[in-house]
């Protein structure tokens, strides 16, 4: 069945006209008045529907009943993330969607590759959001991952308030000893990863005044888009 997010509030039954987005991919695929589709709108439920009347502008669809799947991570997972170079941020927002991540924050260090400010990073962040929402309507997900705007890596740090609520912080780093099986994630968790050059000394020194834990994955290196994943993957279950 077709499924569909919907950037409008879906919350009682009956007829409604479909916002754009969500019009034109019913457009697209020729769907029909009495076919069946299934709606989100990012807070939870979703909706069983059905096409009631096309037309070159408007679609309408009836909502007939909601349903609350559990298909989120039992753990809330921040990842936060020095971005990749090239079109590799995509495949990790994607990815990521997939894998449960409820927020993506990305950030520019000392040595990264992609450095966005401005209207620039405003439109990378709008286009990794709409990544999101397509990954959410692909994998099932009701709640699409939150992708925040660019930061440069210390203000964003300067900003984190103290972990609160069982939150854990881990960061990934080469110069690390704890391997991350060892760690003893709580209710929530914000990772941290750098580069592909890395993080630099005092970015770590700086992520563990935040409190931090610095984690490794083992002897290999892993790609800038590879170690997020990975961490994420053993997080959601780790759960």
């Amino acid at each position: 069945m077709p499924r569909f997010f919907v950037d409008a509030p879906l919350t009682a039954p009956g007829e409604i006209t479909l916002p754009p987005g969500a019009a034109r991919h019913v457009q697209v695929l020729r769907l029909q008045p009495g076919d069946a589709l299934t709606l989100f709108d990012g807070s939870g439920p979703e909706w069983r529907a059905e096409v009631t009347a096309m037309g070159r502008s408007e679609v309408r669809v009836s909502l007939v009943t909601a349903e609350s799947p559990q298909r989120e991570l039992a753990r809330r997972v921040t990842l936060a993330v020095v971005m990749p170079a090239n079109d590799r941020m995509d495949f990790l927002v994607e990815k990521a969607t997939e894998l449960g991540a409820a927020v993506l924050q990305p950030l520019v260090s000392e040595r990264s590759v992609l450095r966005l400010a401005g209207e620039r990073a405003d439109k990378k962040r709008a286009h990794w959001q709409s990544v999101a929402i397509a990954a959410a309507e692909q994998s099932g997900r009701t709640v699409p991952m939150r992708v925040e705007p660019v930061q440069p890596l210390p203000a964003w740090l300067a900003a984190l308030p103290a972990p609160a609520g069982g939150e854990w912080r881990g960061l990934l780093s080469p110069r690390a000893t704890v391997p991350l099986a060892a760690a003893a994630p709580g209710a929530s968790a914000v990772f941290l990863s750098g580069p592909e050059g890395g993080l630099s000394d005092a970015e770590e020194g700086a992520a563990r005044e935040r409190g931090f834990a610095a984690v490794t994955l083992g002897p290999r290196i892993l790609r800038a888009d590879t170690a997020p994943l990975a961490v994420l993957a053993w997080l959601a279950l780790s759960a």
